[in-house]
């Protein structure tokens, strides 16, 4: 049933820009995660409730979403991070044939050690973390510092493919068990956060929605 759903929800997308279908070819081609379609469209529809002005986005790979977000916010700034060496050229190029060379700025290197530069761009309305999982904590704890009072931090692919609902034991390759158990302690560490209100949602590949208490 859910499957059913699934295919349902995707039927009822408007085809995208040729430039987003080239990107989203490429890819699943070249096997580079993006978001899923239903969850991108949640994404989108979320930033519109909330027409944030600069948006953070913790993992560029190809540019996909960025570029997504700008069309739907053209006059938002978009500060994105991602330290791929060859995903970082290819998001300038698809950048660049967008025209959005203005709107979106990438900085370069690993998110963990990136706080300084990005912290110069700040502060933040939105910020989208879809990035290394076992990280999710600690991208949460070094950027949401940057985020203005009453905004949102949207954080991708927190239900793994339904593996978190998954006993452990029926988890075999061991990489994935811990990867799991730490997006387990993210959720239900996230779940309780004193200066966030959070909703995790069964959208795409898990989508948690948290918004920053105000003071």
């Amino acid at each position: 049933m859910n499957n059913k759903v699934e295919e349902y929800l995707q039927s009822l997308i408007p085809a995208h820009s040729n430039l987003f279908s080239e990107m989203e070819a490429y890819a699943e081609e070249h096997k580079v995660p993006i978001m899923d379609k239903i969850g991108m469209e949640a994404l989108l529809q979320f930033l519109r409730l909330q027409k944030p002005s600069s948006i953070l986005e913790v993992g560029t790979a190809i540019g996909y979403s960025a570029l997504r977000m700008s069309d739907v916010l053209p006059e938002a700034k978009i500060v994105t991070l991602e330290r791929d060496e060859e995903r970082i050229e290819t998001a300038k190029k698809y950048i660049k044939e967008a025209g959005k060379l203005d709107s979106i700025r990438i900085i370069e290197g690993d998110a963990l050690e990136l706080s300084e530069k990005v912290q110069s761009e700040g502060p933040f309305d939105a910020i989208f973390i879809d990035a290394a999982k076992g990280q999710y904590k600690k991208f949460f704890e070094i950027y949401e510092p940057m985020l203005n009072s009453g905004g949102i931090i949207v954080t991708d692919n927190v239900l793994f493919k339904g593996l978190v609902a998954v006993e452990e034991s029926e988890i075999e390759q061991r990489r994935i068990k811990n990867l799991v158990r730490k997006i387990r302690d993210f959720n239900t560490w996230l779940m309780n956060h004193p200066s966030y209100d959070t909703a995790i949602m069964p959208i795409g590949d898990g989508v948690a929605v948290s918004k920053k208490r105000g003071s």
